[in-house]
Order: structure tokens, then C-alpha cells, then sequence
């Protein structure tokens, strides 16, 4: 269909006198995993909850497969699945009779058994919810999401607390719901899972979208060589045998970033001026590397290094 999985359009919403979304403008494709990122505080949990019917906007228009999230709850229920982060499931409910109970919601359910295994949880099927661990829980309320072969999915950290092993079986998840045409829309603060993911990132903050597009877009023409040496080297020396477009700088104690115009980032001469530059200064360049510039690097550039509540 030619419709988005999620259409998000000038959203506003306030609090009393706080206003969590500002304006804030997204489109989330069918079969594409698309990652709403932002620093706490920044709008994500109040625009989802929006577009998953929970919490009405004060101004904007939002449309979920082409409805209103509440106007056309009853018919969008049957079509998307949703994980939130915690909660959602009574406490002594054994994990498989919960699942069962899930698929019985559904007219074409994925077999449960299928989705205990796949998840790791096969083992845990007559285990209380409340004894679960946090990261068996979170697979299985990730499992409820999907049994129901939604058309779209909204995933809340979605391997948080899990181990390796488990991230690994959520990301193949994921990436077949994506194969299959399914929307999906990502919360997380890991930024390797974002990047590694994502199609298409939106990065908020303060209620706005400061950066929206392909995760390669986001993270094209960011290589630079990096390096440690000693304190205090003379960069505009070193910036002066440096090919026309260059530029180096010290960021803390002993740690060297030489930057180029050039989008295809450094080139395998401007290694060798640099480690020619520092042999005649008698300088040893320790841990010299291409750093390509990450979702992580774009995301600080964007939304500020400090922590916040």
C-alpha cells in the first residue's frame, strides 16, 4: 500500500505549562525499521504513545496505516503490536499461557510454541511472569507484539537487559518482521543497535526533529584519522604539511583528530604525512586509525554531551 506505517505531521503536545512535543514532523515506511531517537526528556515516550492511541495530541495530525490512533482504535488494534518497555502483563501468569492467551486474540497468530523457541524461552513457557528475568520478560512481552502478524510494530528498548545471545535472536527478529513488510518503529538508547537496524533515523530533541533520514545519510562523509601522542604538539605545524582541506586539533590530553573536506574521508597519503610529520618531530603516534563517524557521533553532535535527568 502506498500509505506510511506512521504519518506524524506539526504534533504538539503540553503538559500544564510544559510542552513535550513542539511541532514535531516524521514519517515511519511499511517494511522499514525506523529509529525515533532522543536524549530523556526529549518527546519520544509522549509521541508514541500518541501514535499508539494512548494519549490524545493537543495539535498536528497523526495517522497509523493511514487512521487515527484514536478516532480508528478499534480497527487499527488488530494491526499493530506494540512492546512497551515494562509492564503490561499480570505478574502470576505462567509465560506460555500468557502467549497462548495472546495468540487466542487473533484471527492468524504466529504458533506460540514457534516464538517461545525462537526467543529462547521454551524452557520458562510454565514459569510465573514475575520470576522471569528482566531480559526473559522483555522477549516475551516482544513475543506478544509480534503474534498477531501486525502490519506495524512499536518496539520500546527493545533488548534492553538482554545478553549478547538474545540481542542477537531479537535482531533477526526484527529484520525478518522488516523482510516481511512489516513497519517497524524503534526506541533505544544503544545506538550500535540503531545504526546496525534502522533504515531511517529521526533524531529529537527538546520536543523537535534536529536530524531526519537514511542512517546512511546521517553517518556519509564523517571519516578522520585519529592518533595519540604527547601533549602540546604544534598542530598549525602539523596543519600546515597537511594537504590543502585539512585540519588537525587536540581534544584532551594527547589525543590528535586530523579532519578533511574530502567526503571520502582520509586517504592512505594523508596517513603517510602524518606519520612522516611525526617521525621528523620525533614524535611516536600511538593507536593511529580511521575513526568512520558513527550514529552515536551524530547523535552527541546534535543533542549536547551532557547527562540529563
Amino acid at each position: 500500500m502506498d500509505t506510511p506505517a506512521v504519518e506524524v505531521t506539526d504534533l504538539v503536545k503540553r503538559y500544564g505549562d510544559v510542552t513535550a512535543v513542539a511541532g514535531l514532523s516524521f514519517t515511519a515506511a511499511r517494511g522499514a525499521v525506523t529509529a525515533l531517537l532522543g536524549p530523556n526528556g526529549a518527546g519520544k515516550t509522549s509521541t508514541i504513545e500518541i501514535c499508539e492511541g494512548f494519549r490524545r495530541a493537543d495539535a498536528g495530525r497523526v495517522r497509523v496505516l493511514g487512521l487515527d490512533p484514536v478516532r480508528d482504535s478499534r480497527a487499527l488494534k488488530p494491526r499493530v503490536g506494540v512492546m512497551p518497555q515494562s509492564g503490561g502483563v499480570p505478574t502470576g501468569v505462567r509465560a506460555g499461557e500468557w502467549l497462548r492467551l495472546m495468540a487466542a486474540l487473533h484471527a492468524r497468530p504466529v504458533p506460540p510454541e514457534a516464538l517461545l523457541e525462537r526467543l529462547g524461552l521454551s524452557a520458562v513457557e510454565r514459569t510465573p511472569f514475575r520470576r522471569l528475568s528482566g531480559g526473559q520478560q522483555q522477549r516475551l512481552s516482544l513475543a506478544a507484539a509480534v503474534i498477531g502478524r501486525p502490519e506495524l510494530v512499536f518496539l520500546d528498548e527493545p533488548t534492553a537487559g538482554l545478553d549478547p545471545q538474545a540481542r542477537m535472536a531479537t535482531w533477526e527478529l526484527i529484520g525478518d518482521l522488516r523482510a516481511a513488510g512489516v513497519g517497524v518503529v524503534l526506541t533505544t538508547h544503544y545506538m550500535e543497535e540503531a545504526e546496525r537496524l534502522s533504515d531511517h533515523v529521526v533524531i529529537i530533541d527538546h520536543g523537535r526533529v534536529v536530524a531526519d533520514g537514511p542512517t546512511s545519510d546521517l553517518t556519509r562523509g564523517g571519516q578522520e584519522l585519529r592518533f595519540r601522542a604527547r601533549t602540546g604538539l604544534d598542530v598549525s605545524a602539523l596543519a600546515a604539511a597537511l594537504p590543502a582541506g585539512c585540519a588537525v586539533a587536540e581534544h584532551g590530553a594527547g589525543h590528535y583528530t586530523v579532519t578533511c573536506a574530502d567526503p571520502a574521508g582520509p586517504s592512505p597519503g594523508l596517513v603517510a604525512t602524518v606519520t612522516t610529520w611525526c617521525a621528523a618531530h620525533d614524535v611516536i603516534p600511538e593507536d593511529l586509525r580511521v575513526h568512520r563517524r558513527t550514529l552515536e557521533d551524530v547523535f552527541l553532535e546534535l543533542t549536547g554531551r551532557d547527562l540529563r535527568n
